[in-house]
């Protein structure tokens, strides 16, 4: 693979002749890959563009920050003393500070010098004002002087002899090179209609760069010199495409980490995740998480009952995760999400339980999982909160509440609870998550999410609005789970492709979809007796009271419980509090539990809509 020129470059390069200044823009403080005279190398701007330059016979670049004032580039005695000489400086300690009335000066000697070929490059010209909008006099000034710099200036050829025959004898501009981390740093009207002022872009860089610069890189890598041919050409592809969206200023890096870490080629997805997330320790690899997966099925359906079908399917792709087999038709996995999980179904069958399911299953802690209530984001401003705000609007450099909860944890779930409720907008940012695996908030900066599981819950299918938006129950308890499935899979396929337009967000989402079945009577009875376990285990712990009931309380109860299943396990554990938990509080408040040991609940009975029990203490 040919060693790429920056984009850049070339431009610089082939509008020298007909253009005075460029405004140079983006990643302006990445490394760049640069023939220098000791070969090919990673090297900062200012070194690219000189190496650039000076094959085209520029002597030296005049470099300004408004910090530490003018410099020359390179640092050498001969090009200082020329310097000093054509533009009447005096560089104590190789640099001098000045005023913008002497950078004026300075910038107009410059496009009209004619003894050498020479640059200004005005470093850090982002921070010459403190608002581009509301310039001081001397900063107006100073910028309508460089705006008629820019329009009287003519390519020049030097008086220093250069032989005809040489490719660049040509006339061409001294430059003046604004460098800025956003275009519109500089005053709009700067490059309004001005068409000797170019306007540059450094974007990230492309495979073909990131992977000439790995080929710099890999032999600080252990065990890089000691590989056969394919064991490097593996390592150089995978370097490449692991740093996708990344400068190479962070491949360097990357191959910094890896040193210390002692991470040799083989190690090296691991190395780029620990400068991603700033964690080299991996959850998703411990040896202990397959063996725990594999009994898992109990311990789930322990907490998620009569959900059998959305269990396997659910611990299928969480295998298919542990075992990196994500994305593994496509040529390049790149950084997706660990594993994408869309549950649908009714309300209260577990949909939200299974997702701290499976927090507690791979990492250990439920409350390891990250949920957002997408209810609270149905307008489309309050994508502000969630992603963060662009750039220059109120609050943008808070970030979002989803970047900054997934940069401080990276190995999670992340549950969006009701999907459908957000607004079709802030949808839209999903698909970079669920294609690129990142997402960049108003600051700048980027949210991994290649080391989480996404599970979105939807209540898609179980009502449909008819033509006059009159909602009906399109599927209901009794039904068979077959039917079910197919109604609701045939209502989400509606809603993205057909409601929103968005049939893309479905295509991403692919066949993770995981139905969720209604509640039946017999699981529903093993929900309330779990949860009447619940409620004995609170009374023993907070009052050593060891609660038992006569037959016909539990029978009452179960048949309070259990008679309207449209509301799942959650309308089950509604029911139980005010028909049993609200009373039994009521009844034990009037009673002195000091000392007492056992609590039977011998009756229950309904008077004028209240319920009643009768207690016996021991």
């Amino acid at each position: 693979m040919s060693n790429p020129t920056p984009r850049w470059q070339i431009d610089l390069e082939r509008l020298l002749p007909i253009r005075s200044q460029f405004v140079i823009s983006g990643s302006i403080h990445d490394s760049f890959l640069a023939q220098t005279s000791s070969g090919l190398a990673l090297v900062p701007f200012i070194r690219a563009l000189w190496e650039s330059l000076k094959k085209r016979e520029y002597a030296f670049l005049l470099v300004y920050d408004p910090t530490d004032g003018i410099r020359v580039y390179p640092d050498e005695l001969a090009a200082r003393e020329q310097a000093e000489k054509l533009f009447d400086l005096k560089l104590k300690n190789g640099s001098q500070i000045i005023s913008l009335e002497t950078l004026t000066a300075i910038m107009k000697n410059c496009a009209t010098q004619r003894t050498v070929r020479c640059a200004l490059v005005i470093n850090f010209a982002s921070r010459i004002s403190r608002e581009a909008s509301h310039l001081s006099e001397a900063e107006y000034r100073f910028f309508i002087a460089a705006e008629k710099c820019a329009l009287s200036a003519a390519p020049i050829v030097t008086l220093e002899p250069i032989a005809a025959s040489h490719p660049h004898s040509r006339p061409l501009f001294n430059p003046v090179l604004w460098l800025v981390n956003r275009a519109q740093d500089l005053p709009s009207w700067y490059t309004l209609d001005n068409e000797r002022v170019a306007s540059l872009i450094i974007g990230k860089p492309d495979y073909e760069t990131r992977y000439a610069s790995a080929q710099q890189l890999a032999p600080l890598f252990a065990g890089f010199n000691d590989a056969n041919a394919a064991q490097r050409e593996q390592f150089l592809k995978r370097f490449a495409e692991g740093c996708e969206g990344l400068s190479l200023a962070a491949l360097s890096d990357i191959t910094e980490l890896a040193d210390r870490q002692k991470l040799g080629i083989h190690d090296i997805d691991d190395a780029v995740r620990c400068y991603q997330l700033g964690a080299l320790d991996n959850p998703w690899r411990k040896d202990y998480l397959r063996e725990k997966i594999r009994d898992a099925m109990p311990f789930i359906e322990e907490r998620v009952k009569g959900q059998h079908p959305a269990v396997v399917k659910t611990l299928d792709i969480l295998k298919r995760s542990v075992m990196g087999m994500t994305g593994a038709q496509a040529k390049s996995g790149g950084n997706r999400p660990r594993g994408v999980l869309f549950f649908a179904g009714p309300t209260g069958v577990g949909k939200t339980e299974l997702a701290k399911t499976l927090t507690q299953l791979v990492f250990g802690d439920e409350r390891a999982y990250l949920r957002f209530d997408m209810s609270e984001f149905a307008e489309p401003h309050s994508g502000a909160r969630l992603l963060g705000a662009p750039p220059g609007y109120v609050g943008f450099d808070a970030g979002g509440e989803l970047t900054n909860a997934v940069r401080e944890k990276p190995f999670s779930v992340v549950l969006f609870d009701e999907i459908e409720k957000a607004h079709p907008q802030i949808l839209d940012k999903f698909l970079q998550i669920l294609e690129d695996g990142r997402l960049t908030d108003g600051r700048g900066e980027t949210a991994y999410f290649s080391e989480t599981i996404l599970v979105f819950t939807s209540n898609l299918g179980i009502f449909v609005e008819d033509r006059q938006g009159v909602r009906t129950q399109q599927v209901k308890a009794g039904d068979n789970y077959e039917f079910v499935e197919t109604k609701v899979r045939a209502s989400i396929e509606d809603y993205f492709k057909f409601k929103l337009a968005r049939p893309e967000i479905l295509n991403r989402i692919g066949d993770n979809i995981v139905v969720f079945n209604f509640i039946t009577p017999d699981v529903a009875e093993r929900i309330f007796d779990g949860m009447l376990k619940n409620v004995a285990r609170r009374l023993f712990e907070e009052f050593k009271l060891r609660l038992s009931m006569s037959p016909n309380v539990r029978t009452a109860l179960l048949n309070r419980c259990t008679n309207d299943l449209s509301n799942g396990g959650r309308g089950i554990g509604n029911t139980l509090e005010a028909s049993f938990i609200n009373p039994l509080s009521r009844a034990l408040f009037e009673h002195d539990l000091e000392g007492k040991q056992k609590l039977l609940v011998s009756d229950l009975q309904e008077r004028d809509k209240v319920i009643d029990l009768t207690l016996a203490l021991s």
